[in-house]
Formats: structure tokens, C-alpha cells, sequence
């Protein structure tokens, strides 16, 4: 069953970015702005209580130069604190500012203000938080001091709109910014894109060519050129396979016209009336071999098909010297003329023996008729780790030059090593099998500097 694939969620990018960027924003004036409320209230609570450790010094000094208590009270209070001063006696002296504390004094027992803290603080009823210090004087009596947190509070909520204030005002200003400046930061993923599609258009070849691969762009584009590579080599891969598909069709075609052309040719003469017997008889047996001609084309063209689709190979231990002298003690049989001498060590691969046996029969079919009359044909098998099997001729030999291209479908030289070969697809089909074995088949340079050599690689049975 095929997957469905999974949806690619294409939101704006600028717009994700920008969104991302200002919360980002907002969580850091967030932060900023609440430690600098923590920081600006921790800063003027310990202001206060200096301010009150100092009146009550002050306080002190006074005493003990004998100012009365209410002088004290009166002298001791400041604007923002208020002084109280309660004699061994009872009697309570309060400072002359009490205007500046329009609700009372937060910490009377009377309850319009709150109790007493030491050095502590006292919520009024205002709600705002005030600094107060009782502390025993050198005459008996004790001090009361309150620092009021009026304007203490009326600073920490102008800061606090401030902050509030400016935090938007830079949140929308950091918007702008970023929507624009994303332009910029994104304009690699519009050179993506423009490249995409001009080679959607057509326009192969171009490539990004990042100046640097270790950033998150870098990487994307370098990946993107990998793509573009891998997509373009399979494009002019299939073109080429393409290429010579037709052209092996058109090759194909060619080949088969001959023998059928002969066919057709023998069957309209051996028809005509009043042929003599002899000559009818000349007929068949050329009818007979163009024939077979033909099927041994469509043969090789059927083994060829079955390689390009995956050969199905029937794997059995072979001894290799016995395979070669068995196909060897065929081509005497063949060619008596022909000098063949068979040699080397007795050992085992795993594999087919009929399809092993094609190629050294293709080997051996294929020094026979390039030996000439009276050539020597060699045979020889060693073992290193591999199994090699060199097949040599006393031929005119192979060119350098083509020693690769005569493994190609339908190709004969038409110089050295013309003859009255076959169609070309021997050694194609020769090197299929092979490499279907896990081995391969070359033409190597002959040992004796004269001649053609093929070494028929193997790998050996474990």
C-alpha cells in the first residue's frame, strides 16, 4: 500500500520568525522589568532604614546632652519620618509633622494605624508598606520611628508605568525592524528558490555554491546542490541508457535482418519448380544454417534480457580445470588444427556450471576463430585468493585502445580481429555472467606480448 506523505506546513517564515523574535522580546523585558521592580524596592527599603539608623543615632546624642523628650521628637523627625517618644512615665512627645502623615500614625494601638514592628515593616491603611524602628533611649524612654512608604510606592508605580511604557514601545519597534530585516536574513532561501525553478525551466548546470557549509543555510544549500548532482547524473543516465537502448534495438534489428533476409532468400529458391536434387538439397542446408543463425541471435538477445533483469543462477561447487578441459576437449573436436593446451590448479567456486561453462565456451569459440589455422590456444588456472582463469590466442590480438569497448553489445573491430565472427554479444554476455558471480572479465595484456588474453575472475569457495 503507498503511503500518503506527510503534509510540509508552509507558514510564512518572516512572519514565524517575527512572532518567535518578539516573544522571545517580551519574555526577556518581561524579566528585566520585574528584577529592576525587585531590585529599585530592595534599594529604597534599605535607603529608609538608613535613613531611620541615622534619626535614631541622632536621637541618642540628644539624650545624652538632656534635651527634653519632646524637643528630641521634634528634632529627631524629618520629612518622610515620623518621630515618637515615650517617657519612663508614659507620657507620649510626638513631632511637630504630623501634617506630613495625614491618617495618623500607622502604628497607634488605637487602631488607625497597624501594631508595632522593630525594624520591620508596616502595611497602613493605604496599603503602602512603612519602615518603622522602636529602639529604648539612655534615659529609659524609647523611640518610635516610622519612614512612610508613600513615596517610596509613588516612585516604584512611575517606574513600573515607565517600564510598561517603554517594553511596548519596543516590542513594536523591534516588530518593524524585524519584518524588514528578515528580507535580508532570507534572502538565501530566495536564491533557493529562484535556482529551483530555472531548472525547472530548463536551465541545468547552475548551483548555489555556498561560501560556507557549517551554518543551518550552508548546510541546506550544500545539500541542495547534492541533490541537484544526484538528480542531474540519474537524469544523464537515463538519457544515456535510453541512448543505447534504442541504438541496441536498432543493432538487434540490423543483425536478425541478415540471417532472416538469407532465410527468405533459400525458401523463394529452394520453392522454384525443376530444381535439381543436388541443388534443392544445397538449399535446405543453407536454409538450415541461416536459420539457426538467427536463433542463435535471439538467443543471446533472450540471455542478455534475463542478465539486464537479474539471471537466476543455479550455485553448485565447480572445479574450474575440469569445466576448461571439458569445454577445451570440445573446441579440438571443433578445430583439430588448433593447438590447445589446458594447465593449473584444481580448485572450487560456487556458481552455475552451465553459465560458467557459456563464458569459457565463449572464450574458447572466440580464440578458435582468431587463432588462425595452425594457432595455439592456452589455458590456464591459478588460485591467490581469487580464481583466475586466463584464456590466450596467437592472434592478431586487441588494440589497447579497445580492449573495453569490445565488452559492449553488438561491437566487432573491423581490423586486427575481423573475421567470421558472430554478432557481437559474445563477450557482453560473457562479462554478465561473470559479474553475476560476484566476478568480472577483462582483457589483459597476453603474458608472451603476442596474441589476446582474457582473465575470467572468481572469487573462491570458502
Amino acid at each position: 500500500m503507498r503511503k500518503t506523505p506527510a503534509r510540509l506546513r508552509t507558514v510564512s517564515l518572516r512572519r514565524r520568525v517575527t512572532a518567535l523574535s518578539m516573544l522571545v522580546l517580551a519574555a526577556v523585558l518581561l524579566l528585566v522589568g520585574v528584577l529592576t521592580d525587585v531590585v529599585f524596592a530592595a534599594q529604597t527599603r534599605a535607603e529608609l532604614r538608613e535613613q531611620l539608623n541615622v534619626r535614631a543615632g541622632l536621637a541618642g546624642q540628644l539624650v545624652e546632652q538632656g534635651v527634653p523628650a519632646g524637643e528630641v521628637a521634634r528634632r529627631v523627625e524629618a520629612p518622610g519620618i515620623r518621630a515618637e517618644v515615650v517617657s519612663p512615665s508614659g507620657t507620649v512627645y510626638e513631632g511637630d509633622v504630623g501634617d506630613r502623615f495625614p491618617h495618623g500614625p500607622p502604628w497607634r494601638p488605637d487602631g488607625e494605624g497597624g501594631g508595632w514592628w522593630d525594624g520591620a515593616g508596616a502595611t497602613n491603611r493605604d496599603g503602602r508598606e512603612d519602615q518603622v524602628l522602636q529602639q529604648p533611649l539612655a534615659d529609659g524612654s524609647q523611640l518610635r520611628l516610622v519612614a512612610s512608604g508613600g513615596a517610596v510606592s509613588s516612585a516604584q508605580q512611575l517606574l513600573r508605568r515607565t517600564l510598561l511604557g517603554l517594553s511596548i514601545a519596543a516590542l513594536v519597534v523591534a516588530g518593524l525592524v524585524t519584518l524588514l530585516t528578515t528580507r535580508f536574513a532570507l534572502a538565501p532561501l530566495d536564491a533557493m528558490t529562484g535556482l529551483a525553478r530555472s531548472i525547472t525551466r530548463g536551465d541545468r548546470g547552475r548551483r548555489l555554491a555556498p561560501s560556507r557549509t557549517d551554518t543551518e543555510l550552508g548546510r541546506t544549500a550544500a545539500a541542495f546542490d547534492a541533490m541537484l548532482d544526484e538528480l542531474e547524473g540519474a537524469e544523464a543516465t537515463a538519457r544515456m541508457s535510453e541512448a543505447r537502448t534504442r541504438q541496441f534495438v536498432a543493432d538487434a534489428a540490423h543483425e536478425l535482418r541478415t540471417p532472416l533476409a538469407g532465410v527468405q532468400a533459400v525458401a523463394e529458391a529452394a520453392i522454384a519448380p525443376g530444381l535439381p536434387t543436388e541443388e534443392r538439397e544445397r538449399l535446405h542446408l543453407l536454409l538450415l544454417r541461416e536459420s539457426r543463425r538467427a536463433g542463435r541471435l535471439v538467443d543471446d538477445l533472450l540471455v542478455l534480457a534475463r542478465l539486464d533483469a537479474g539471471l537466476d543462477l543455479r550455485r553448485e561447487p565447480v572445479d574450474v580445470l575440469d569445466l576448461a578441459e571439458s569445454e577445451a576437449e570440445r573446441v579440438r573436436l571443433l578445430a583439430p588444427d588448433r593447438t590447445i593446451e589446458v594447465g593449473g590448479d584444481h580448485v572450487t567456486v560456487v556458481g552455475d556450471p552451465a553459465r560458467l561453462g557459456q563464458v569459457l565456451a565463449n572464450l574458447l569459440d572466440n580464440a578458435r576463430r582468431h587463432a588462425g589455422t595452425d594457432g595455439r590456444i592456452g589455458v590456464s588456472v591459478t588460485a591467490n585468493g581469487w580464481v583466475t582463469v586466463l584464456v590466450t590466442d596467437s592472434g592478431p590480438g586487441v588494440p589497447p585502445a579497445d580492449r573495453e569497448r569490445i565488452f559492449d553489445r553488438l561491437v566487432r573491430l573491423d581490423d586486427a580481429r575481423s573475421g567470421d565472427g558472430g554478432a557481437g554479444l559474445g563477450l557482453a554476455i560473457a562479462r554478465g555472467i561473470a559479474r553475476a558471480h560476484g566476478g568480472d572479465l577483462r582483457c589483459v595484456d597476453p603474458p608472451s606480448g603476442m596474441g589476446a588474453a582474457f582473465a575470467f575472475v572468481l572469487p573462491r569457495a570458502s
